[in-house]
């Protein structure tokens, strides 16, 4: 299976910043020890690419560095010219995963699910939303007439990807995610699961299982694009649900045994996570690669 990074474009943060920088390399040499795995480095997502589902001004804004101090403040990033590559390669890297699960069934990004940035604004960690723009570079550059699910198991509603695609039949939004979490104002997917505060494993995988449902009975997908966060887990110090380790594992067994089932291609990502123990996150991470892996060997 191969999966693309791009930890090695380091944003320099200030200390004592919130967002987990370091977990994406050490999740790097984590999984580099795994068999059947091919790390590559992630190309970067082009302005065609991303202009598939942003607003050209804003994208002017974001690569000549003409972001207000407000916009970098919703970002939670200082704009550096790192920033944008950064961004791009996040980008490029779920496209690299897609173009690749399109032949070989599964593959992934060791970042992105950057599922916060708008069409025009970036928000809450988010410069570019990679999903809607890999499920339009499919459609664009490999088969117009793709149907693809986006299946966001983040802890945190996907509200931009919602936006963007909100008008878009073509393609399915599915969230499932703390219900009194960030964003305070949801925006509406195809399907939303708002979960309580504490829900636990049973909840949360009986909640799931309905929703792959519906996605079966509204949708049909060619193609799914799946948001494998980590901050569903107990562990997580912004996620409020207590998903356990076996919990996060069956949850991410459900979503490729539905695509398997279907051989139905399947890219995945790892959204956010934000571990008391940055161990934790880690290991959450990890423990979605060596499922994919399994699952990928029976494609």
């Amino acid at each position: 299976m191969k999966a693309f990074y791009s930890d090695h474009f380091v944003l320099p943060l200030p200390s004592g910043h919130r967002f987990p920088m370091e977990k994406y390399s050490r999740l790097r040499e984590l999984v580099g020890t795994l068999p059947h795995l091919e790390l590559l480095e992630a190309p970067p997502a082009s302005d065609t690419q991303i202009l598939y589902a942003h607003d050209p001004h804003y994208l002017l804004k974001v690569i000549k560095g003409n972001l207000s101090a407000d916009e970098q403040k919703e970002i939670g990033f200082p704009w550096t010219e790192k920033m944008v590559e950064r961004s791009r390669r996040s980008a490029g890297a779920t496209i690299a995963a897609a173009k690749t699960a399109t032949r070989e069934g599964i593959s992934g990004n060791l970042a992105g699910g950057t599922h916060h940035a708008y069409r025009n604004l970036g928000s809450g960690f988010c410069v570019f939303n990679d999903s809607a723009i890999t499920a339009r570079v499919l459609q664009k550059e490999i088969n117009p007439k793709l149907k693809v699910a986006i299946i966001d198991l983040d802890v945190h509603q996907g509200n931009g990807t919602a936006s963007i695609l909100q008008h878009d039949a073509s393609i399915f939004t599915l969230s499932i995610h703390g219900e009194n979490n960030f964003p305070f104002k949801k925006e509406s997917s195809n399907l939303d699961i708002g979960l309580p505060d504490g829900c636990d494993d049973q909840t949360y995988l009986q909640s799931l299982s309905q929703s792959l449902d519906q996605l079966d009975d509204r949708f049909h997908p060619d193609f799914v694009i799946y948001l494998a966060g980590a901050d569903p887990h107990e562990g997580d110090r912004l996620g409020r649900l207590k998903l356990s380790n076996d919990g996060m594992r069956l949850r991410d067994a459900a979503v490729f045994e539905y695509a398997l089932d279907r051989q139905i291609p399947v890219a995945f990502s790892m959204a956010g996570g934000y571990g008391k123990e940055i161990e934790s996150t880690i290991a959450i991470h990890f423990q979605t690669i060596q499922t994919a892996l399994q699952f990928q060997q029976r494609y």
